[in-house]
């Protein structure tokens, strides 16, 4: 018994002594009773941009807010749009044509109408377009696609809806090339197998897969000319005039093409409160990001908010507003 007590007093006297330190630890915060303890993000496949940086973020929420955080690799956008509107997951990833189809009901969202589930919290950065086949293969534009064994990306993902767009602008449908429903890591295999000829992959620059290509074959990206870039901006508004850097990967020049802005969607019934420090959270550690991926250097929180397909989730607007004022307080 006098054990037991002497521990008791010991332990209450460690307590005090660590009270009274002037180094704390740092606290993480404990989740509200109105907000839910478990955060789930839908991502992408493992090799792309989505995943890595979802998993970065993952990481923040459980260091920062205590919430048991994690990801679920998906097939893109599509999917992971779906999984938000059923409610099985809390934050998802996709590319703004998918979005936009999606709130319109349009596309492959047709069957169960327009999505009521989902709001925005960040715009992020630009997907690009690009279609990626071998120098030996001599595909030196998207005409030379037809009659070609073509992957065109998963099912359910924004890659393979804007293939369809791509090529369409060429007056190419699936019925012209043999497409391969391919994620990006399944593509560059079957490309370095020679059981493709060239693969549509859509997304932060540059792609882990597509660099992986280039330690073993020359690597060649297929320009989207001029007038079909064009002819995609002024019909479908997401698409944004681009072009690949040169040495990006192994082209000296600049490669033309067009572009998608990534967006960062949340779903609609998590209180304003949680979605405001979800993205406030987000911000505070955008160089934690930066770190795992090259792509998320371009997320800037000024423009984070603006032009968004989808409409913003009250918690996010709170703290964009609380940006643009600290902007205007500083000048």
């Amino acid at each position: 018994m006098r054990k037991i007590i002497n521990w008791i007093v010991l332990t209450f006297a460690v307590g005090v002594v660590a009270s009274g330190c002037d180094h704390k630890p740092e606290q993480i915060p404990v989740p509200s009773d109105q907000e839910q303890p478990y955060v789930t993000i839908a991502t992408g496949g493992a090799s792309g941009p989505y995943y890595t940086i979802g998993g970065a973020l993952a990481k923040v929420y459980k260091d920062k807010l205590g919430y048991n955080a994690a990801v679920r690799s998906t097939d893109g956008s599509v999917e992971n749009v779906r999984l938000l509107e059923g409610g099985k997951v809390d934050v998802a990833f996709a590319m703004s044509d998918v979005a936009s189809f999606a709130l319109g009901g349009k596309e492959g969202f047709q069957a169960n109408g327009p999505a009521k589930q989902m709001s925005s919290m960040a715009g992020l950065y630009l997907n690009y377009v690009q279609i990626v086949t071998l120098k030996d293969r001599s595909i030196h534009s998207v005409y030379d696609l037809k009659g070609k064994r073509v992957g065109v990306g998963a099912p359910n993902s924004g890659v393979e809806v804007n293939a369809r767009m791509i090529l369409g602008a060429h007056g190419i449908t699936y019925k012209d090339i043999r497409p391969e429903y391919l994620s990006y890591a399944e593509a560059i295999e079957q490309l370095k197998n020679n059981a493709i000829d060239a693969a549509f992959v859509t997304s932060g620059l540059p792609n882990s897969a597509v660099l992986d290509l280039q330690s073993t074959d020359e690597v060649a990206i297929v320009p989207i000319q001029p007038e079909a870039v064009e002819q995609l901006t002024k019909q479908f508004p997401f698409f944004e005039k681009a072009q690949l850097p040169a040495r990006i990967y192994q082209n000296d020049k600049p490669v033309p093409t067009v572009a998608i802005r990534n967006i960062l969607l949340v779903r609609s019934d998590l209180t304003d409160a949680q979605v405001y420090k979800l993205t406030k959270v987000l911000f505070e550690n955008l160089d934690v990001l930066q770190v795992v991926h090259e792509a998320a250097k371009q997320i800037d929180r000024q423009e984070a908010g603006k032009d968004l397909v989808v409409p913003l989730h009250p918690g996010a607007e709170k703290y964009y507003s609380e940006v643009a004022n600290s902007s205007t307080h500083a000048q």
